[in-house]
């Protein structure tokens, strides 16, 4: 399992199912805002931009000159919704667990937020199987802009040869080619198979679990 000595992972769709909160938290705050509400495979496939940036999809206006502030609701529901809302898929603590014990990093970059991914491992797992956590507000350019997994490997201080980045977005797969680290892709997200093909990869897995067993 220890080919590299860093694996870095995204989180929501990769570690964990947020869809349920995130639904219920972009609904709120459209509805708020007095904006009609999309489909949910249309919001599910904003999951993995930035809040503004979704927004100005889900709204149809870019940029919304209230997108900042439709972020701010946003993250308010969220603070009630959010961890309590989010699961961890089966095998994932045990991976990244198994990975520690390897004497590997485990490392991971999202554009949500570093507490409210720190929440979520207090709510739903009590242990915190990684080492280094680089949030949405760590870094000043999203992905797919290298710099969180930048961050992260200059927190983790290994060599970009021996990092492995896996998420379930193209734009993981863009983070990764951007940043000149090897990437892995899991289906968890809306990402095909056939989208992640376009991008320099080692690994496209169903799943976590289905993804350590093939490398």
């Amino acid at each position: 399992m220890a080919k590299y000595k860093a694996y870095i992972f995204d989180f929501d769709l990769t570690l964990a199912d947020s869809s349920k909160a995130i639904l219920t938290c972009f609904k709120h705050t459209l509805t708020e805002f007095g904006y009609p509400i999309p489909d949910d495979k249309t919001i599910f496939n904003t999951i993995g931009l930035t809040l503004p940036d979704a927004f100005d999809v889900l709204t149809g206006i870019k940029p919304n000159p209230q997108r900042e502030e439709m972020r701010k609701v946003y993250v308010k529901k969220a603070d009630e919704v959010m961890a309590k809302n989010t699961f961890f898929y089966d095998n994932v603590l045990a991976i990244l667990q198994t990975l520690q014990n390897a004497g590997v990093k485990v490392g991971i970059v999202s554009t949500k937020y570093r507490y409210r991914i720190v929440e979520t491992f207090d709510v739903q797992s009590g242990s915190f199987p990684y080492d280094e956590i680089v949030g949405g507000e760590d870094v000043e350019n999203a992905k797919p802009s290298p710099d969180g997994l930048e961050l992260m490997i200059k927190k983790l201080n290994v060599d970009k040869s021996d990092v492995l980045y896996i998420g379930d977005s193209y734009i993981d797969a863009k983070t990764a080619l951007n940043a000149g680290v090897d990437f892995a892709g899991v289906l968890t997200g809306s990402t095909s198979k056939s989208d992640f093909e376009k991008y320099p990869n080692i690994c496209i897995a169903n799943n976590l679990l289905e993804l350590f067993t093939s490398i």
